[in-house]
C-alpha cells in the first residue's frame, strides 16, 4: 500500500510561509537592484547623461535598491578614472596647459601647507586621533580619495581609519559636485576662475573635472591640468609624512595616470596624426568619468555615510569650508 503524506497543518504552513517570504523578497530585491543598476549604466552611456546626473542616480540605487556589484563598483572606480584622465589629455594644448599650471602653483602650495596645519590645530581641538586627522587633512589638501590611498600605508593606518577619511572625503565631493557650479554662475566667475577653484576647493579629480565640465570646456582644461598637477604633491607629503610620523621602510607609489595624461596631452600637441583619433578618446574619456560617477554614488550607502560620525564630518567640512572661501576670495579679488 502506497503511503501518503498528511497535508500540511495551519501552523506548519504558516511557518513555511514565514522561511521562503524573506528569501523571496530578497531574491526579488536583489533582481530589482541588478536591473536599476544595468538601466543606470546603459543610460550613462547616452549623451543624455553628465557627470552631477550619473552621481545622483548612483546615490539614489544606493539609498533605495542597495548596490548589488559592490566590490565590482570599488574594484573598477579608480582604474576607470585614471583611463578617464588620460583620455582627456588627447583633448588639450600643452602650452595653455603649462600656462594654466603655473598660474595655479602658489595657490597649490599655499593651500596645502595652509590645510594641513589648520586640520592639524583643529583635529587636537576636537580630539581626533592623529592619524584620521592627517588622512582627512591630506584629503583635503591635495585630491581626496587618491592622497588618502597613498598617505594612509605609509601611515600604517587601520582599516577603519581609512574606510572614515574617505566616507568623509566621498560625501562632501557629491556636494561639491552639485554646489560648485550654479555658485560659479551665480558669482559670474570665468572659465579660467572656476576651473581653478574647482581644482584647488573640490577634493577628488573625478568630482573636479565632473564640475568643471559642467561649467565649460576653458574651465575643464584648467582645472585638470591644476588638479594633476596638484596631485604630484601626494609625493613629497607622504615622504614628509613618513619623518613626521616615524615610519620607516614605506614605500610611496607614484600616480602613473598623471604621466599617462601629460603624455597624451604632448602627443595631442606635437603629433597632428593623433588629431584624427584624438576627439573619439576624449568622448571615450568623458563617458568613462560619467560611469566613474556613478559607481562613486552607488558605493555611498547610508551605512557608509553614518560610519564617518560627527566629529571626523565636522573637521572635514571646516576644511573645505574654509579652503572654498579663501580660495575664492583670492581668485575673484587677487
Amino acid at each position: 500500500m502506497k503511503a501518503t503524506l498528511p497535508p500540511p497543518t495551519h501552523h506548519a504552513a504558516a511557518s513555511l510561509r514565514q522561511h521562503h517570504l524573506p528569501a523571496a523578497k530578497a531574491f526579488h530585491q536583489l533582481l530589482l537592484s541588478r536591473i536599476g543598476f544595468v538601466l543606470i549604466l546603459v543610460f550613462c552611456l547616452t549623451p543624455w547623461a553628465s557627470p552631477p546626473l550619473a552621481l545622483a542616480l548612483g546615490l539614489w540605487l544606493a539609498q533605495t535598491l542597495g548596490n548589488p556589484f559592490p566590490a565590482f563598483t570599488k574594484q573598477y572606480t579608480a582604474k576607470l578614472l585614471q583611463f578617464s584622465v588620460i583620455g582627456l589629455g588627447f583633448g588639450m594644448n600643452a602650452h595653455a596647459a603649462v600656462e594654466a599650471g603655473r598660474e595655479g602653483i602658489l595657490f597649490t602650495v599655499c593651500s596645502i601647507f595652509g590645510t594641513l596645519l589648520l586640520g592639524y590645530v583643529v583635529g587636537r581641538w576636537l580630539k581626533l586621533g592623529r592619524h584620521v586627522t592627517h588622512l582627512i587633512s591630506c584629503g583635503t589638501a591635495i585630491c581626496g580619495g587618491s592622497a588618502i590611498a597613498a598617505v594612509g600605508p605609509v601611515l600604517r593606518a587601520r582599516d577603519e581609519e581609512m574606510s572614515v577619511a574617505l566616507a568623509t572625503v566621498f560625501v562632501l565631493n557629491a556636494i561639491a559636485l552639485f554646489a560648485f557650479p550654479p555658485i560659479g554662475h551665480a558669482l559670474s566667475l570665468t572659465q579660467q576662475q572656476f576651473g581653478l577653484w574647482c581644482a584647488i576647493a573640490i577634493h577628488d579629480t573625478s568630482s573636479v573635472v565632473g564640475a568643471a565640465a559642467a561649467y565649460g570646456k576653458e574651465a575643464l582644461e584648467v582645472a585638470t591640468t591644476v588638479k594633476l598637477a596638484r596631485a604630484l604633491w601626494i609625493i613629497p607629503v607622504a615622504l614628509s609624512t613618513a619623518m613626521v610620523f616615524k615610519q620607516q621602510d614605506v614605500k610611496v607609489k607614484l600616480p602613473w595616470f598623471i604621466l599617462g595624461f601629460i603624455g597624451a596631452m604632448l602627443l595631442n600637441t606635437y603629433v597632428p596624426a593623433t588629431h584624427i583619433v584624438g576627439p573619439w578618446l576624449v568622448q571615450a574619456a568623458r563617458l568613462g568619468l560619467t560611469v566613474t560617477l556613478f559607481f562613486i554614488g552607488a558605493g555611498l550607502s547610508l551605512k557608509a555615510i553614518r560610519s564617518v560620525g560627527p566629529k571626523p564630518f565636522a573637521l572635514g567640512v571646516l576644511l573645505w569650508v574654509v579652503v572654498s572661501t579663501a580660495s575664492l576670495y583670492v581668485i575673484i579679488h587677487v
